[in-house]
C-alpha cells in the first residue's frame, strides 16, 4: 500500500482506493448488517401472500374485491402496504441523497416496527390496511436506500457478488416467513390468531434490527459527493485498516484516476435529462412490469394453489416448499453476477418466470405444478438479487438513491393494482388467465432492458454513471 501524503484526497481517489480492496469477511459482514434492513421489508413483503388463507378464514377479508375502495378485500391489504410504500418512495428518495445512508437505515426501521406492532392489535380490516400503509411508507425508503449503501461500499470487481450476497440474505426472509405462516396460521396459539403472530415476530424482529445499525460506517462516496472529503477518507482509513488486519496482506495500489470532476448538489432535473433520463425511463418500464411476474405469483401462491383444488392445508405446504426456492435464487445471483452481464440475467430471469409461469398454470399433475412455482420462484429471486445491483449503477452518488427511487416507485405503484389484476383475472379465466398476464409483462422486461439497458459488469461506479 503507498504510503500516505499531505495531499488532500478527491472523491475519485477515495473510490479508485474502495475498489482496490479485496473481499474479506468485514467486507461481507457490513453487507450482511444493511441487508437486515432490506430483510424486513421483504419478510412483510412476502407476507401477504402466506397467510392470506388465514385472513380469509378469519372473516377480515374476502377473496374477490368489491373494488378500488372495498377495504374487506383482500386485494386492499396487499395495495395498502404498497401504496404507502409508492408514497415514500415518490417523496422521499431524495432523503438518502441528503442526510446519508446510515441515518435513513435507522429512521426506517423504527418506523416500521411501531406500525407493525399495531396492525396486530388492529381490529378490523379498515384498521389493519391503514397501519399497513404506514409501515409500508415507512419501510418504502429502505430497499432503495440500502441497494445505494451496499453498491457504495463494495469494490467494483465484486460489486455484484456483494449486492447479491446481501440479498441472499434477505431473501432468507421468505421462507421463514413461510415456515412460520404453515406453523402458526391454521391455529390460534394463546388465544391469538395465527396470522397475528406472524406479524407480531416480524414486528419485534425488525425492532432488534435497529441495534445492527450500530459500527456501520457511513458510506464515504456520499461523504465525497457531499464535498466532506476529510470525513470520507477517515472512513475508508478505518476500512482499510480491518481489511489489512483481517487478510493479514498490504492492499494494491490504487488504479490511476482521471481528472477530478466539480463536486456539485443533485437535482431532480438530472434525473431526467439527457444524460440520465433515457436510463430513468428504461428503468421505470422495467420496475412497473417486473413486479406484476414477482408479487402476482408470490402473494397469491397459496390461493392460485386452492384455485387447483388443494386443501387450505395442502397449500401452504406446498406453498412453504416453493418458498425455499427463493433464496436459492438468491444463490444463483451470487454465483453469476460478476460473471455474466447484469443486462442478460435480467432477460433470461424474465423469460424463465413467463414460461415457468405458464406450466404452472397449464399442469395437470400436481409435481409439476410444484415445478413450474418452483422455476418462478428461482427466476424471481434472481431476477431481484440482479436488478438491484443494476439499478444502482445507472447513477451517480449524487442522485442515486432519488433517480432510483423514483423508478423504484413504478414498482410499488403497479404493486397497488396487481393484486385486483390477479383477483379479477382468477375470477374470470382462472390461473391461465393470470399468467398470460405475467408473460406479457415479462416480454416487455425483455425488450426495455435487453434493447436499452447499457452495460455495467467490471466497472467502475463513475465510469458507468460520472
Amino acid at each position: 500500500m503507498a504510503a500516505p501524503t499531505d495531499i488532500p484526497p478527491t472523491a475519485l481517489d477515495l473510490a479508485a482506493r474502495i475498489d482496490r480492496l479485496p473481499g474479506c469477511r468485514y467486507l461481507a459482514g457490513l453487507t450482511a448488517r444493511i441487508a437486515l434492513g432490506g430483510w424486513f421489508e421483504f419478510y412483510e413483503l412476502f407476507l401477504a401472500g402466506y397467510i392470506s388463507l388465514g385472513l380469509l378464514g378469519s372473516g377480515l377479508y374476502q377473496q374477490k374485491s368489491g373494488g378500488y375502495f372495498d377495504w374487506s378485500g383482500f386485494a386492499a391489504f396487499t395495495a395498502s402496504f404498497f401504496a404507502g410504500m409508492f408514497l415514500s418512495t415518490v417523496a422521499f428518495s431524495r432523503i438518502p441523497d441528503r442526510y446519508g445512508r446510515r441515518s435513513t437505515f435507522t429512521v426506517s426501521m423504527v418506523g416500521y416496527s411501531v406500525a407493525a406492532l399495531l396492525i396486530v392489535t388492529a381490529p378490523s380490516s379498515g384498521w389493519i390496511d391503514l397501519w399497513r400503509f404506514i409501515a409500508g411508507f415507512a419501510v418504502g425508503i429502505q430497499l432503495v436506500n440500502n441497494d445505494s449503501f451496499m453498491s457504495e461500499l463494495a469494490p467494483k470487481a465484486i460489486r455484484g457478488r456483494y449486492v447479491a450476497l446481501g440479498f441472499v440474505v434477505i431473501l432468507t426472509a421468505v421462507p421463514i416467513v413461510a415456515l412460520l405462516a404453515w406453523l402458526l396460521v391454521p391455529h390460534a396459539p394463546l388465544g391469538l390468531s395465527g396470522w397475528r403472530w406472524v406479524m407480531l415476530i416480524g414486528a419485534v424482529g425488525g425492532l432488534l434490527v435497529w441495534f445492527a445499525r450500530r459500527g456501520l460506517p457511513e458510506s464515504p462516496r456520499w461523504l465525497a459527493a457531499r464535498g466532506r472529503l476529510a470525513e470520507a477518507a477517515t472512513v475508508v482509513d478505518a476500512i482499510e485498516a480491518r481489511v489489512v488486519a483481517q487478510t493479514g496482506r498490504p492492499l494494491p495500489d490504487p488504479a490511476p484516476t482521471a481528472a477530478e470532476p466539480v463536486i456539485r448538489a443533485g437535482s431532480w432535473r438530472e434525473v431526467f435529462g439527457r444524460r440520465y433520463g433515457r436510463r430513468t425511463l428504461m428503468l421505470s418500464i422495467f420496475q412497473f412490469c417486473q413486479t406484476i411476474g414477482v408479487y402476482g405469483f408470490s402473494n397469491w401462491a397459496a390461493i392460485l394453489l386452492v384455485h387447483r383444488g388443494l386443501t387450505v392445508v395442502n397449500s401452504l405446504g406446498y406453498s412453504f416448499l416453493i418458498a425455499w426456492f427463493t433464496p436459492l435464487g438468491g444463490l444463483l445471483a451470487f454465483a453469476v453476477a460478476d460473471k455474466v452481464e447484469r443486462k442478460w440475467q435480467l432477460a433470461v430471469a424474465a423469460a424463465g418466470i413467463g414460461v415457468f409461469g405458464m406450466v404452472f398454470a397449464e399442469a395437470r399433475w400436481i409435481g409439476l405444478v410444484i415445478v413450474g412455482g418452483a422455476v418462478v420462484t428461482l427466476c424471481s429471486n434472481w431476477l431481484i438479487g440482479i436488478f438491484h445491483t443494476y439499478a444502482a449503477e445507472l447513477f451517480p452518488t449524487r442522485i442515486r438513491a432519488r433517480a432510483v427511487g423514483f423508478s423504484f416507485s413504478w414498482s410499488r405503484l403497479s404493486q397497488v393494482f396487481v393484486g385486483y389484476w390477479v383477483a379479477d383475472l382468477l375470477a374470470d379465466y382462472g390461473t391461465a388467465g393470470v399468467f398470460v398476464f405475467i408473460a406479457i409483462a415479462m416480454v416487455v422486461v425483455i425488450v426495455a432492458v435487453g434493447g436499452f439497458g447499457p452495460k455495467t459488469n467490471g466497472k467502475r461506479l463513475e465510469e458507468i454513471s460520472p
